[in-house]
């Protein structure tokens, strides 16, 4: 479990294929070194420490996560977005992020304001309904609240702190960007359809079998 609150910029150095899918060779710099078996989010996608060593670490994606992710088209060199998995006891600075990507969405606009920056982003049709105005969404692991509802498009606004630590300040129209939706409004819309088919079902009528 993560909070969507980055730790730090890392830089692809190298990447690999493998039987399971890609192999990333990542510079982080974090102190602890990882141990092997630790969860970090790369650009919001929980992945599994292999190894660690002279502050770089690798891990493995799978091929179903490179569908899902922006991890599949990343080069040698690209920055993304660092966040140790949360311990027991760690301030949640952002808010419950799971690290699996729910889909992609694509930057359609980016404004500069005085005191911010507003970006818009595409919303793929099946994750709309988890978006509301003023509530969260993890874009590439980072936690965002959404300032505006347009759909299909959502738009956040970027502080200078953001710009600063995570890799929002790259973003630019066309950008392809990992979007996880809240946990909360996940489960709840699955209860609620659960508890709709239970009274469809009550409401059915019987009949008599022959």
């Amino acid at each position: 479990m993560f909070s969507g609150i980055v730790e730090r910029i890392g830089a692809l150095e190298r990447r690999a294929d493998v039987a399971a899918g890609v192999r990333f060779h990542v510079r982080a710099g974090f102190d602890p070194e990882p141990a092997p078996g630790a969860s970090i989010a790369v650009n919001g996608v929980c992945l599994t420490v292999e190894r660690a060593s002279e502050g770089a670490f690798d891990v493995v994606a799978v091929a179903e996560t490179l569908r899902r992710t922006n991890l599949g088209a990343l080069a040698e060199g690209a920055l993304v977005n660092l966040e140790r998995a949360l311990r027991v006891g760690d301030e949640i600075g952002g808010h419950w992020v799971q690290g699996h990507v729910d889909g992609l969405g694509s930057v359609t606009a980016v404004e500069t304001r005085p005191d911010d920056v507003r970006v818009a982003i595409d919303v793929p049709a099946p994750l709309r309904r988890y978006v509301a105005e003023k509530g969260s969404i993890t874009v590439d692991g980072i936690s965002l609240t959404v300032a505006a509802w347009e759909e299909p498009r959502l738009v956040v606004a970027l502080v200078p702190y953001t710009l600063e630590m995570t890799t929002a300040s790259a973003w630019r129209p066309g950008t392809r960007v990992n979007l996880e939706v809240d946990v909360v409004a996940r489960y709840l819309d699955r209860l609620l359809a659960a508890r709709a088919g239970e009274a469809e079902g009550a409401a059915a009528p019987r009949t008599e079998a022959s």
